[in-house]
């Protein structure tokens, strides 16, 4: 069988990958970083050894591919190197979701030109990427993450997307130089957040021991999204059930509209434990009202196109009576 452009160009950056692996005893991840630097400028870095230049051929031009056949083939290569080896908050956002959360942001920006759009944790910036390449309205675009490696990683991937996006590599959890933006997108990291005096600053800290991080970043997201702003989050699906949830049940209530909450398909995910939903908030501003009836959702398996065309038809009608202008 004559294999697609993604398999060809992922063979490609994989071999190259692997190349620059075996050569610098480096990890999958930071010697896909290289590849892709070398896929990019045509060339490898100019501090490369002498020898592994010579190593690198069959260079990709990406200039020959399509947009969408290049995310595939790097998230193919990010996921090769994740398997195994990564820790469960670096999990990248799959494909599917991130267009989900492309549409629903394309929904509930409707009538709205010129939008700045922000994810405080990008990884590397598969959400963020997807939803900029599916929503033409984007008009700055940025993001923050504290890891090395994934940030190298998401420039990376969205210079060779060609998405302009401003990245701030540091602990988002620390004051951004940013203004507010129109949009939040985040798929949220779930666990705890180590800085206990840093976590201090924020309401939803912990009362005791160390916060919830997940929960920080919706507080985080709500400082920097301007009055009337949306946020969707794709969250763990034990969000609202967790032993500090009370506490995020009651910031919530003050400074948001809760828009919608879609529970997302089994299918889209590893494993039971892994499942997640999508959170759609407000937030509240002199000009904003609350819903009479947020948009709840189970949504189908991606691969039943029948019942996902179904629920989509669903959801545009609850938009239509609720949200469009």
């Amino acid at each position: 069988m004559e294999k697609s452009n993604v398999e060809v160009l992922f063979g490609q950056i994989d071999n190259l990958t692997e190349t620059v692996q075996q050569y610098m005893n480096e990890t999958y991840l930071d010697s896909l970083i290289i590849a892709l630097e070398t896929c990019f400028y045509g060339s490898p870095p100019e501090d490369a050894d002498e020898r592994l230049i010579q190593k690198l051929d069959n260079i990709p031009d990406p200039a020959s591919y399509e947009i969408v056949d290049i995310r595939k083939a790097v998230q193919l290569a990010i996921l090769k190197g994740m398997k195994g080896a990564t820790q469960q908050q670096h999990l990248m956002t799959p494909e599917t979701v991130a267009l989900f959360v492309s549409y629903l942001a394309g929904k509930i920006t409707n009538g709205q030109e010129k939008i700045r759009a922000f994810d405080p944790v990008a990884g590397t910036g598969n959400l963020l990427i997807t939803v900029t390449e599916q929503l033409d309205k984007l008009h700055h675009v940025s993001a923050g993450e504290v890891d090395p490696t994934l940030i190298k990683l998401a420039v990376l991937n969205a210079n060779l997307q060609k998405q302009e996006i401003e990245f701030f590599h540091q602990d988002s959890l620390r004051p951004f130089l940013m203004d507010p933006v129109d949009l939040v997108v985040s798929d949220l990291p779930v666990g705890y957040y180590p800085d206990d005096i840093r976590a201090n600053d924020y309401e939803l800290k912990a009362d005791e021991g160390h916060s919830y991080a997940h929960h920080l970043f919706i507080e985080q997201s709500m400082n920097y999204t301007k009055p009337g702003g949306y946020m969707i989050f794709v969250i763990p699906e034990f969000l609202f059930d967790s032993d500090q949830s009370d506490k995020l049940h009651a910031y919530l209530q003050e400074q948001a509209h809760i828009i919608g909450v879609l529970q997302l398909p089994e299918t889209a995910f590893k494993s039971d434990k892994n499942r997640k939903s999508i959170l759609m908030l407000q937030k509240k501003g002199p000009n904003t009202t609350a819903l009479k009836q947020p948009l709840l959702v189970q949504v189908p398996s991606f691969k039943n196109t029948e019942a996902i065309n179904d629920i989509l038809a669903q959801i545009n009608q609850w938009f239509a009576a609720n949200m469009d202008q």
